[in-house]
């Protein structure tokens, strides 16, 4: 077999199969690898996202690893443990605007208290909703690259203060803070930061409680930037937390799926976190837009074929 894809959901695998070439035999499965079990198929190209957990030795190790997503610290991390040396790619370029728009999604949500006004509607109860307008709060966007860049330009249309916080400015075009001046003045806070090991843990409890009390807080990056143990200490003082990633994520989302919760810090402060009023979760889906799902099935497809004809990806991860 060619390519094997991990975690193909069924608008992505429908779309994967119309757009693969006839010379190239490929397999899916919805499932993790970790769930998929034991007798994991042969692949020169094995394809996954973000949840899967890659073996440290494999039968027949495949040839190279794609993953589906723009963030590439898990294989980074991955060919650091097990010390091999093969050829990883990945998709810098697919969704910008839909994780843009998610993350917009979310604050407007909060902003508006969405969840208690869709409880209420059978009451048609009014008590209690009265929300905020997104126009001339001070939106402060963690980690302007592709996608930040992008948040920015929501909020400037929506006409919101703008600034980022970034330490390698890519986009003079919009005017940057500090760390500390941004967490003192956001009223809405977007984490759209790439994950090193030097950052985890960078939206940490001692930090968040020097925001405005009701500063609403979004990730739509990497969920090791903020876990969850640390938001629920802050949850009172916060107006709101949408989360579309979250710390220990290939646990929580193996364990929602089989019905059998880990109990693990993390995982269970997930939990705790969902059952606040002011809090928003969705399933690692920011990117997931008909456009960008389009986008991401043509550039997995580039990325193989150029890998199977040229024994490299468009798109390499870069390895130290």
């Amino acid at each position: 077999m060619d390519i094997f894809f991990y975690e193909a959901f069924e608008e992505e695998e429908k779309m994967l199969k119309s757009l693969l070439p006839a010379n190239i035999q490929a397999g899916f499965s919805w499932k993790t690898i970790q769930e998929y079990g034991k007798n994991l198929p042969e692949a020169r190209i094995i394809s996954t996202r973000t949840q899967s957990e890659y073996p440290l030795k494999w039968e027949k190790p495949p040839q190279a690893i794609l993953s589906r997503s723009t963030g590439y610290d898990h294989l980074v991390a991955y060919l650091k443990k097990s010390k091999l040396n093969i050829p990883c790619g990945y998709l810098p370029l697919y969704c910008h605007r839909a994780v843009a728009e998610h993350a917009l999604m979310l604050w407007m949500a909060l902003l508006r208290k969405l969840p208690a006004q869709i409880r209420q509607f059978n009451q048609f109860n009014r008590d209690g909703l009265t929300g905020f307008e997104a126009q001339d709060k001070t939106l402060v966007v963690f980690g302007v690259g592709n996608i930040g860049s992008e948040v920015c330009k929501i909020g400037r249309g929506l006409g919101m203060t703008v600034f980022g916080v970034e330490i390698d400015i890519k986009h003079p075009e919009f005017e940057y803070i500090s760390k500390h001046d941004g967490i003192q003045s956001a009223d809405i806070i977007v984490c759209a930061m790439n994950l090193t090991e030097e950052n985890k843990g960078y939206f940490s409890a001692s930090l968040l409680e020097n925001t405005k009390k009701g500063c609403i807080f979004v990730n739509v990056s990497r969920g090791e930037l903020s876990p969850s143990s640390e938001l629920l200490k802050v949850a009172d003082h916060l107006g709101g937390i949408g989360l579309d990633v979250f710390n220990e994520e290939k646990n929580l989302a193996v364990s929602l799926r089989s019905g059998t919760i880990v109990e693990n810090i993390e995982t269970l402060a997930t939990l705790e976190l969902l059952k606040r009023e002011n809090v928003i979760f969705t399933p690692h889906n920011a990117f997931n837009s008909a456009e960008a799902v389009r986008r991401k099935s043509e550039q997995s497809i580039q990325q193989a074929v150029h890998y199977l004809s040229k024994g490299e990806f468009i798109w390499k991860v870069p390895v130290s």
